[in-house]
């Protein structure tokens, strides 16, 4: 029998370690959100689109959850997430069915947790959580990512699946509660030799954060290298900061693309106002600065500003209605436009968009 590698008896040791002498119970859970909206987008000089949309308030999708006490304050877990468009009954993606979040954990109580497979990668979980539309709908900061004109992101994925939101092949160590506010986390994926076409990069990320009762702060860092980032890695950065009131919850958040010679910088202003027992006013302001080169294109002209404004208005613990406006305005080159409006918006053109919809939970 030829000898084990030292990786693997490093990995049977630590398992080892964490064998209980008595399972315990364990549990499942299915849930999900069915949420959908009518919408409407005004692109300058391209006319409008009214449209059925999915997941403006929060993204439809169906999960299974869950969790085996294994004692001794151990515990196994899974976490599996298909995103859905309600609008056509049509999967989120294309090419992978647990799109959102496909993971298994371990789990110690006083440790922490160590979880492998699909996730959220460090900067988006710490940026997504100071922007009052939750990055959904015609109001979120997403529209300053997944729309990015010639810049650094174009410049580090092409076309294909890129890491500003989740990475697959990942693992990942996160800290475990009790430690005073601080939480944070680690995640190292592997490109497994493939192409950024197919959404393989190898990626490096960390998060460290302090929650208090009525204010946090935190920042995270995230590289990821891939078949075309043959000038260096591509770097995402964020940095946020929540205080909240009795009347309103405050959030400021900034963000930073740099890849080779081009950066995006993104600023994020946003604010929640509580009305009554039942409803909620949400407020942000989004600013994207692009400067540098890709290539011979000099982009420190290519900049945009959002303004978002919401109501939700909650019928139940599980259901809720919602209205939310936004506008963009371009300067420059820029073409940032609200998500389903008509094509071939020009450079330094508005993008205005509005939807109604509700949102139910289960």
């Amino acid at each position: 029998m030829a000898p084990l590698p030292w990786a693997t008896l490093f990995v049977i040791a630590v398992c080892g370690a964490f064998t209980p002498k008595a399972a315990a119970q364990s549990s499942v859970v299915l849930w999900g959100v069915a949420d959908s909206a009518v919408r409407h987008v005004s692109n300058e000089g391209r006319g409008s689109v009214k449209s059925l949309v999915s997941g403006s308030n929060s993204t439809s999708r169906l999960s299974f959850r869950g969790t085996e006490d294994l004692g001794g304050g151990l515990s196994a877990g899974f976490h599996l997430e298909h995103g859905i468009l309600l609008d056509t009954g049509a999967p989120a993606s294309s090419t992978q069915f647990w799109d959102r979040r496909a993971t298994v954990s371990l789990i110690s109580r006083p440790l922490g947790e160590v979880r492998i497979g699909r996730d959220f990668v460090p900067s988006y979980s710490n940026w997504s959580r100071y922007d009052p539309f939750g990055y959904v709908g015609v109001a979120g900061s997403n529209n300053f990512v997944s729309a990015t004109p010639v810049g650094p992101i174009r410049s580090a994925y092409g076309s294909g699946v890129n890491t500003t939101v989740r990475s697959s092949n990942a693992v990942q160590y996160l800290l475990p509660g009790g430690l005073g506010g601080v939480e944070g986390g680690a995640m190292v994926a592997a490109g497994e030799g493939g192409t950024a076409a197919n959404g393989q990069h190898k990626v490096v990320g960390a998060r460290l954060g302090y929650a208090a009762a009525q204010w946090g702060v935190s920042a995270a860092h995230t590289r990821t290298e891939n078949d075309l980032t043959l000038a260096g890695t591509h770097q995402d950065s964020a940095i946020g900061a929540h205080l909240s009131l009795a009347v309103v919850r405050l959030s400021a958040a900034y963000r930073q693309f740099k890849y080779d010679q081009a950066r995006q910088r993104n600023l994020l202003i946003g604010a929640t106002v509580p009305v009554g027992s039942s409803g909620e006013i949400k407020a942000s302001y989004t600013r994207v600065d692009l400067s540098g080169r890709v290539g011979a294109t000099v982009i420190d002209a290519n900049d945009a500003a959002q303004i978002g404004l919401g109501y939700v208005h909650s019928l139940s613990k599980r259901t809720a209605l919602y209205a939310t406006g936004s506008r963009i305005g371009n300067k420059g080159a820029a073409t940032y436009a609200v998500p389903g409006g008509p094509s071939g918006l020009a450079g330094g053109g508005n993008s205005t968009g509005f939807e109604a919809g509700v949102r139910h939970s289960f």
